[in-house]
């Protein structure tokens, strides 16, 4: 997608000032997370690939929503009068080009549909004052219905309480995305009153002033799935829904297999390759970038962190922020990494936990071992060597290094370094007592009796 080549300038003014009371949080509307980024950030980042410049208004007090939206420009609707009321806060920053005005809580808006409209709005061969979106719902409901003339532009847009049946009948309808000349679009909500029950400026008045000047107004649709907005849980969860559908379509088309599409949840910034294989109920965390010919399996989660090509992790396994595998490494069920570095074909491949460590190359990395890194103040790093052998049910306890080719004897606790080619044991002495256990169990045997 690239921005217009015509000489004009383009601004998307972005609606954001809502508390969204429906969604019970304190957290503005806005910022709700769809695939681990806020929606406003979605709507910007669609924004941007359209529009020369993009614009947030923000209500008073909401300094995280600025912060989000940076480094895009910021103006605050201090006092909440209605959509018009808030477009106007921004007329400062229009540009002399072309404005639209979308809305935060329309977050699945595609750089395609934001594209088609204004390519509609700019079009030479038919004269468009004013843009706008529409879409046909599978449920209409309560929308505004979009009225239109015989030759398809727009009569009127009119609200379902005040339509007649055979205008709820029509199935276009009002998504409150519009697009015209800033010069204009300045006048025209300089116009709109607020003669309504609330006593606010609403943005849709703009077409009927638009229409009684005698302005040609053009709907675009576009899907369902884009233009619903997100007002409630209930509803953010159908727009999560639709993010993590098309998440997966672009992962498969990108060569990427998903056993069970339906069940894998991928970040807005997941990256994998060509010929990644993905197993059923695996959830990706932000930062995540797994390499060609990895194979991620069941049940697994992964944060912040890259996995190599050619490894496999998984199933049950968990890859935490900073951890990184190289090439054909192997993390096995119940295994846990946290700020882990594990070189090429090393393996770890059973209930272990490795945190604050650096295992070399070809290192095999028994079950039940354990890198003890923390010490109740300060974190500590344990260092493993290439083609070292760590055994089963070892506690490493950091900082501690185990040099090149080492082995570590099973149920050892390691307290300090074991230098290269060494073999390290570190456990009790064991001691066997000639028939002890049958004498236990006699003794067992005569309490119950007497009991």
């Amino acid at each position: 997608m690239t921005k217009s080549s015509v000489n004009r300038s383009s601004t998307a003014v972005l609606l954001a000032a809502g508390l969204g009371t429906r969604m019970r949080s304190s957290l503005p509307k806005a910022l709700q997370p769809l695939a681990g980024q806020p929606m406003l950030s979605h709507l910007i980042a669609s924004a941007a690939k359209v529009f020369d410049s993009v614009v947030v208004v923000i209500g008073p007090d909401m300094d995280d929503l600025a912060r989000c939206a940076a480094p895009h420009a910021t103006v605050i609707q201090h006092d909440r009068l209605g959509t018009a009321h808030a477009a106007l806060q921004a007329e400062d920053l229009f540009g002399d080009g072309d404005v639209a005005v979308l809305y935060a809580d329309n977050p699945l808006i595609t750089p395609e549909t934001l594209q088609r409209m204004l390519d509609t709005r700019r079009s030479e061969t038919e004269r468009t004052d004013l843009a706008l979106l529409a879409m046909r719902p599978v449920n209409p409901g309560r929308y505004g219905r979009v009225i239109l003339n015989n030759d398809g532009t727009v009569e009127k847009i009119v609200e379902w309480a005040d339509a007649s049946e055979a205008e709820r009948a029509v199935d276009l309808c009002n998504a409150g995305v519009f697009c015209a000349d800033a010069t204009r679009f300045r006048e025209w909500l300089h116009k709109v009153g607020n003669a309504n029950s609330k006593g606010e400026y609403y943005l849709t008045d703009v077409v009927g002033i638009v229409r009684e000047e005698g302005g040609i107004i053009r709907a675009v649709e576009a899907p369902e799935s884009e233009l619903l907005g997100v007002n409630s849980r209930v509803e953010l969860a159908d727009a999560e829904a639709t993010v993590q559908c098309r998440l997966r379509r672009e992962a498969m088309e990108q060569g990427v297999t998903l056993t069970a599409p339906e069940t894998v949840f991928f970040s807005f910034d997941t990256v994998l390759e060509p010929d990644v294989v993905v197993q059923p109920n695996v959830v990706f965390g932000r930062g995540v970038t797994v390499r060609s010919g990895a194979e991620i399996k069941a049940f697994s989660h992964l944060e912040q962190c890259e996995v190599g090509p050619k490894s496999l992790v998984g199933p049950y396994a968990r890859l935490r922020p900073g951890t990184t595998l190289g090439e054909g490494c192997h993390v096995g069920n119940f295994v846990e990494l946290k700020a882990t570095t594990m070189g090429d074909g090393a393996k770890a491949n059973h209930l272990t936990y490795l945190g604050d460590a650096s295992v070399g190359a070809a290192t095999n990395v028994g079950a039940g071992t354990i890198t003890c890194n923390y010490d109740g103040v300060f974190k500590h790093r344990t260092t493993i060597g290439a083609n070292a052998f760590i055994g089963s049910d070892s506690i490493l306890v950091a900082p501690v290094t185990i040099g090149d080719g080492a082995l570590v004897a099973a149920g050892s606790v390691i307290t300090s370094d074991v230098e290269p080619d060494a073999m390290a044991v570190a456990r009790g002495v064991q001691t066997n007592k000639t028939g002890w256990a049958a004498r236990f169990r006699a003794a067992l045997r005569a309490k119950k009796e007497q009991g």
